[in-house]
């Protein structure tokens, strides 16, 4: 029997947070340690898999598959494609950087807080929704994958709602009620979306006879399983809503801000960097693998919700009074254009869509942690406490301002790259609602240089005149960043390499090919 990888890059991380959790009160730097210990580990087996995967081999690697639940058809069955190993090394990157900027948040607060921080939990908590990541976008048993795309909700819940951001202009107790509220919005938007989704894999099960991804979509290329054109869409819906709720599509987006906005800078980053990546991958491999002429069905609907995120995002952006708020909105915007990508059914659209994501991650990773560094020091998230930062912190303004520039998708940075793909090739198939997309980047301009220009320019506030710079271990979460941003933004082959033939894969699953483009005959 071959080595368990994709089982041990799982189960890495679940064995760190038990020890992590298990680590007495009194050792909180042991604890802190052994998570970092246990990160580092992870990232090291999802280069191990990264290697082994070869992107001209099969659609599914490094499988393994055991009985689980026999009498109901339930199988531990784990794969991954292209696009699966690229959101995994992403996942396995994002979080070492995300323990150390978090280094100090759950240290306990000062005497006499009615609030207990537990340390260990902090840290355990983290290491256990990568875990269930992971397994996400290794499953390919739909019941497996619905399993863990619920349970990640409670270590997340108890991330949000017990370790909120200290920086808060209305007192501990207030502080304590918003946290606890944007907790219980993120619990509960997102539970309604699975408890849909639960209903249409139990559809799905009645219909099929199993759970098994590849079996499924087999059945259904080769006309052995036909599904009534109303049943397919019905069952399309139920997953594609609980997947909208996670990616976050318009209207179903309203707990992110919240969320963001009450969370520590790096549980922020594991919210949207991380977490709402397995909404838009979800997207990819069950929409439209299981349900080809739904998904083709509900492509004019889907682009124009899209549509909505991208502009309705970036307006309100424009429009934030809070730094939090606004990357929260940003990332909005920047999740529609995710899912047009998908949905535009090209190839350089959903290749854009799957570099977007990890594109994504990092820009909003660096851009997020700065800001968390940035507000520890002032203790406040508004925008108009701060002025001439720059003049006292130059590499703090400096680092702000390349994940900044990345967010609007500066060419020569990362994001640009994705979301050219994107406009390009949803262009290619439906040009009114490309052209109209491309007004998100005039206004991701607007409001990163807008942000920019608030905080870091300017005459220096009192508040801010005696400000450090980053130190050492801020300097080691920031830098790999902005380094990864540059790298991939002049050379994205190593990643479109990896994606572009699981793309293609998808594409075939919906019988979509690229459209042609029109030339004229010569005269």
């Amino acid at each position: 029997m071959s080595f368990p990888l994709l089982t041990a890059t799982a189960a890495l991380p679940a064995i760190g947070a038990i020890a992590t959790a298990a680590v007495p009160a009194a050792r909180r730097n042991a604890a802190k340690s052994l998570a970092l210990f246990f990160s580092l580990a992870t990232l090291a087996l999802a280069v191990v898999v990264l290697v082994r995967f070869d992107p001209g081999g099969d659609r599914y690697q490094l499988t393994e598959s055991h009985s689980w639940i026999k009498d109901f058809g339930v199988r531990y069955e784990l794969g991954v494609d292209g696009i699966a190993v690229a959101l995994i090394a992403l996942t396995a990157l994002l979080i070492p950087f995300i323990i150390l900027a978090g280094w100090h948040d759950a240290d306990p607060l000062e005497t006499g807080s009615k609030r207990w921080r537990p340390t260990q939990g902090f840290f355990a908590l983290i290491l256990a929704v990568e875990a269930m990541v992971i397994l996400s976008f290794e499953a390919t048993d739909v019941f497996l994958f619905y399993i863990f795309f619920e349970a990640m909700l409670i270590p997340m819940y108890f991330l949000i709602g017990g370790f909120g951001d200290r920086a808060h202009e209305h007192g501990e107790e207030t502080a304590a009620t918003q946290r606890s509220y944007a907790a219980v919005k993120f619990l509960l938007y997102n539970l309604a979306g699975g408890l849909i989704m639960l209903a249409a894999v139990i559809g799905l099960y009645v219909v099929a006879g199993n759970f098994s991804l590849t079996e499924i979509a087999e059945a259904r290329a080769n006309g052995s399983l036909d599904m009534a054109t109303d049943t397919e869409r019905w069952l399309f819906l139920g997953f594609f809503f609980a997947f909208a709720v996670k990616a976050p599509l318009w209207p179903l987006h309203t707990w992110l801000p919240n969320a963001m906005q009450e969370s520590t800078a790096p549980v922020a980053v594991l919210i949207t960097a991380v977490v709402d990546k397995v909404g838009t991958f979800a997207m990819l491999r069950f929409c439209l693998q299981l349900f080809p002429e739904a998904s083709k069905w509900a492509t004019p609907a889907i682009l124009v919700l899209a549509l909505i995120s991208i502009i309705y995002g970036a307006l309100l952006a424009v429009g934030q009074r809070d730094i939090k708020r606004l990357v929260a909105y940003a990332s909005i915007s920047h999740f529609g254009f995710i899912i047009l990508g998908i949905f535009a059914m090209t190839s350089q659209g959903q290749s854009g869509a799957t570099l977007y994501m990890v594109n994504h991650g990092i820009s909003t990773a660096a851009l997020m942690l700065v800001a968390g560094f940035l507000i520890s020091r002032r203790g406040s998230r508004l925008i108009a406490d701060y002025g001439g930062v720059q003049k006292v912190a130059p590499v703090l303004a400096g680092t702000f301002l390349i994940g900044g520039l990345a967010t609007l998708s500066l060419p020569g940075l990362a994001p640009f790259v994705s979301e050219f793909l994107v406009l390009v090739g949803t262009f290619a198939r439906y040009p009114v609602i490309g052209i109209i997309a491309t007004f998100g980047i005039v206004l991701a301009a607007l409001y990163t240089l807008v942000l920019y220009q608030r905080t870091m320019t300017g005459p220096v506030k009192p508040e801010v005149s005696t400000m450090p710079d980053l130190r050492v271990r801020e300097l080691v979460v920031v830098a790999p960043l902005i380094v990864l941003l540059i790298l991939l933004g002049v050379y994205p082959k190593p990643v479109t390499d990896i994606v572009d033939p699981a793309v293609k894969h998808t594409l075939s699953d919906v019988q979509k090919k690229d459209p042609q483009p029109e030339v004229e005959a010569a005269k």
